[in-house]
């Protein structure tokens, strides 16, 4: 039986020892020391994205960049405990689960330099784009379960948000709709310590994962920086939906090591040995010591690591930097399913008022048609 109680779950200690819990251990059974590894690898590589893309915006080659500093374990852990079939709907800020669903990195970054309107297809990889309109996600969510539990399917949905995110009615109202039909969703909450420049306590005077079964949904409080913990409790919570047991929602706590986005000043906002102490409970040095322990981690491992998260970095800066920028006309494709007359009008004017700077816009749609 599940403890579905609001004290934190935690698995692995700051120090690197496994911590057995009875009713969690089974659902981990498979994590030797190959498969931790593995998740310690996705771990460095995302690492590695998010320092690289951090300074491409710095660079001016990016226009804006949400890290995800700090928040691996979260992520990796429940990205790889889903099923290809499942579907994702995050947040701004889930990079790294895109990058365990395959997208390719360029399509991670193209919508932060501003070369699309979104970043890749969501339907190749059960995945949706980012969704900017803070818990919007939740509702679309829970509307994709309901349409599983209809068509009959085992497949769920699995929505990312941010503490602040607990504040908005959009997801509120997605728990109200998710409970009522016991909808196959997981709401998967990233408690990183602070909404923007506002910390976790000014809106939330009790345990976030109390809230929930105030809606009559079981809740998980995890240690978020604890990769195991994480994978354990997506499992269980992808199973109850699969089983018909409904939603689940699960409160990761986990800390924002570096700025809300590359627009942010962390420094203006927050006191520095508060970082200092969440870098103790750093996710990759826990499980880095872990596999120490378990005699995972070798130079020769170390290397191969560091030469993956490198080339993986090195791909993410060319296809950025290579990236050709869009015909100017592109913005009125996709706005609609069809044509209708208000945007062709809205279209033929920008062209004219394109044509008017040299014929090289009126050739480049040309060229962009054919």
């Amino acid at each position: 039986m599940i403890d579905f109680s609001p004290q934190l779950v935690q698995l692995l200690s700051i120090e690197g020892e496994r911590i057995p819990r009875g009713d969690f251990d089974p659902w981990v059974e498979d994590l030797d020391g190959p498969a931790l590894l593995a998740l310690y690898r996705d771990m460095v590589v995302v690492r590695r994205i998010d320092t690289e893309a951090t300074a491409l915006q710095r660079q001016g080659e990016l226009g804006l960049w949400p890290p995800l500093l700090g928040q691996e374990a979260a992520q990796i852990g429940s990205a790889r405990a889903l099923r290809r079939d499942d579907f994702i709907f995050p947040s701004y800020r889930e990079n790294a689960v895109a990058y365990c669903r395959g997208v390719k990195l360029t399509d991670i970054v193209k919508v932060w330099r501003g070369n699309a309107q979104s970043g890749w297809d969501p339907y190749t990889v059960q995945m949706a784009t980012p969704a900017i309109i803070i818990g919007a996600q939740t509702l679309h969510a829970t509307g994709w379960a309901l349409g599983a539990q209809r068509d009959d399917v085992d497949s769920v949905a699995i929505t990312y948000f941010g503490d602040g995110a607990t504040s908005e009615g959009d997801v509120n109202e997605a728990m109200v709709f998710a409970a009522s039909f016991q909808a196959p969703v997981v709401f998967f909450c990233q408690n990183n310590q602070w909404a923007i420049s506002e910390p976790v306590g000014v809106q939330a005077h009790r345990n976030i994962a109390d809230r929930a079964p105030g809606f009559g949904i079981p809740s998980l409080r995890i240690d978020g920086n604890d990769v195991i913990a994480v994978t354990a409790a997506t499992r269980i919570a992808l199973d109850r939906a699969r089983t018909g047991g409904g939603p689940t929602f699960i409160e990761a706590v986990t800390y924002r090591m570096g700025p809300h986005t590359t627009a942010d000043d962390p420094t203006r906002y927050r006191d520095p040995a508060e970082l200092a102490e969440w870098k103790t409970r750093d996710p990759l040095l826990r499980l880095h010591r872990l596999l120490t322990s378990l005699g995972e981690i070798t130079p020769e491992v170390e290397a191969a690591t560091a030469a993956l998260a490198d080339a993986a970095a090195a791909e993410l800066r060319a296809g950025c930097i290579g990236m050709p920028d869009p015909e100017p006309l592109s913005v009125f494709d996709h706005v609609y399913a069809t044509p209708n007359a208000t945007l062709e009008r809205q279209r033929a004017d920008y062209a004219g008022y394109l044509t008017s700077f040299g014929a090289e816009h009126d050739s480049a749609e040309q060229n962009r048609k054919a």
